[in-house]
């Protein structure tokens, strides 16, 4: 790389020389002791939770596959969940925050049919509900 430079200017320095650069002074006003601002305190978005309905249109490893894949379940836990999603005809499958809960309910819905069995014609059914606080 070719540089030109007046006679009068430095020279560009290298990439790999170390300046030095005063960081800026910046003031700030405290608060009284105790006080803190409200707008500025973190909050927790409120808990959802994911919730998967049985059928008899989607097979065991059906659901298996779908809580491994969209929700990264253990293969033990997803055998789990789906053994209480066919004796209770629903389970919680996450409970996570109001947009991701809302997301991962899409997806269960936009997984589709069950291809290992011809009578399934659609996805698991499948929404999102306000989880109790404690």
């Amino acid at each position: 790389m070719i540089v030109a430079v007046a006679e009068n200017e430095e020279t560009p320095f290298e990439a790999d020389t170390a300046v030095a650069v005063e960081e800026p002074v910046v003031k700030t006003q405290s608060s009284p002791k105790g006080k803190t601002d409200q707008s500025s305190k973190t909050r927790r978005q409120p808990p959802y939770n994911v919730i998967v309905l049985n059928d008899e249109e989607h097979t065991f490893e059906y659901v298996i596959e779908l809580l491994t894949k969209l929700f990264s379940h253990s293969l033990l836990i997803a055998e789990k969940l789906t053994w209480q999603i066919h004796n209770s005809g629903r389970a919680i499958v996450l409970t996570t925050h109001k947009e991701l809960a809302e997301l991962k309910c899409e997806q269960v819905l936009e997984y589709g049919p069950d291809p290992r069995m011809p009578v399934s014609k659609g996805p698991l059914g499948c929404y999102i509900e306000p989880a109790p606080t404690g």
